[in-house]
């Protein structure tokens, strides 16, 4: 029998609407997850204009509502947090390692069959009698979601805090694991984050988690950079919007080391024409990670790479999500990762412009939609 749910419905020309989606019971090797909150980030608003109507959201987390009959690992009542990198755990990324850039099932990595970053090629769901896509394979902003078994890791916690475990699934893991898992960085190292977002304070998080020595925030919003003190930051920088490229910034950072450099630096602003910013904040063959994607052309000059440094471009912070999720919800119940203190507000459904507006205005670290 299909379920009705309330959900955020964008209709690709940069406007939503809160409406009624039929979704269709699950098939063999899909989950009905009866969703508690769902984290907002700016490709949410990026949906708005991806041209055709979509079900918005791709964090979030829930409550298994029923199961296909071939699913084994979760069952009617498990709490669990949504992925929306799902591996096949078959193909040749796979079996490297690399489950963030499967082959078959990415919504982002050319060469998957959800290549998009709406498209759906699980389940069911209906709007206004024609099909039509979950964001990211998944759909979040809405009472209820059918995903792949794969789109779904358990968690045993008591009393969880669903708002704080749904944005585990996007800005808290690309954070924490292009620290972690990317950058493998060393304890004791010294360290420039660009950009005190979302994004950016997770990394700064991480980056006091795996015993960093030094930490230097840098933003144009001096709010954002108090927020970074409270995530771990050692030191801050007010940077000037004016600044190209950071530079001066950049002489700032090597004043605070000798001239030299920092060992590693994150770029979080979600601003292309500084992908290149990281490395010159870097000593030589220091690791410059470029945090927030970019998928357009850039003119870079060449001598910010001398002598031997490496730049990295990881995707979602190298997630394996049964692996990966498990250790971050560890991590918050041990006080370490500040996934409490990140969820700045919670709103309900019906006022999801007001979130976005919100997001946008730089009002929040993070701001989740609850379902009651």
């Amino acid at each position: 029998m299909s379920i009705i749910s309330r959900s955020a419905v964008a209709k690709g020309d940069g406007t939503f609407s809160i409406s009624e989606v039929t979704i269709a019971e699950p098939g063999q090797d899909e989950v009905l997850v009866r969703m508690k909150a769902a984290g907002l980030c700016h490709t949410d608003y990026d949906s708005l204009s991806w041209g055709k109507p979509i079900v918005m959201g791709h964090e979030g987390a829930g409550i298994v509502e029923k199961v296909g009959n071939e699913i084994s690992s979760v069952k009617p009542g498990d709490q669990v947090i949504l992925n929306w990198a799902t591996p096949c755990l078959h193909c040749f990324q796979c079996q490297e390692g690399n489950q963030h850039i499967c082959e078959n099932n990415s919504p982002v990595v050319a060469g998957g069959n959800g290549h998009t970053p709406g498209q759906a090629t699980l389940g069911s769901t209906q709007w206004e009698g024609k099909a039509i896509e979950r964001s990211f394979n998944l759909g979040t902003l809405s009472e209820y979601t059918l995903v792949k078994e794969s789109a779904v890791v358990k968690v045993d916690h008591a009393n969880l805090n669903f708002s704080a475990a749904s944005i585990i699934s996007c800005g808290v893991m690309t954070g924490f694991g292009s620290v972690v898992n990317a950058a493998k960085l060393k304890a004791g190292c010294s360290v420039v984050v660009l950009g005190c977002g979302g994004v950016g304070l997770n990394v700064i998080n991480a980056c006091q988690i795996a015993g960093a020595g030094r930490i230097i925030a840098i933003d144009i919003n001096p709010i954002k950079l108090e927020l970074a003190r409270e995530f771990g930051a050692t030191d801050v920088i007010l940077a000037d919007k004016e600044d190209k490229g950071l530079m001066n910034a950049s002489e700032k950072v090597k004043v605070l080391f000798g001239g030299r450099g920092a060992d590693y630096a994150f770029e979080c602003t979600a601003i292309p024409a500084l992908g290149a910013a990281p490395l010159a904040m870097i000593r030589n063959a220091g690791t410059a990670v470029q945090v927030s994607g970019i998928e357009e052309d850039l003119t870079i000059d060449m001598r910010l790479f001398e002598w031997d440094k490496i730049y990295i471009n990881p995707l979602y912070g190298k997630c394996r999500p049964q692996i990966d999720f498990p250790i971050l919800m560890q991590l918050y119940m041990n006080g370490q990762l500040k996934l409490d203190q990140m969820v700045s507000r919670e709103y309900d459904l019906e006022d999801l412009q007001l979130a976005l507006d919100d997001m946008l205005a730089g009002v929040n670290a993070k701001g989740v939609i609850v379902f009651p």
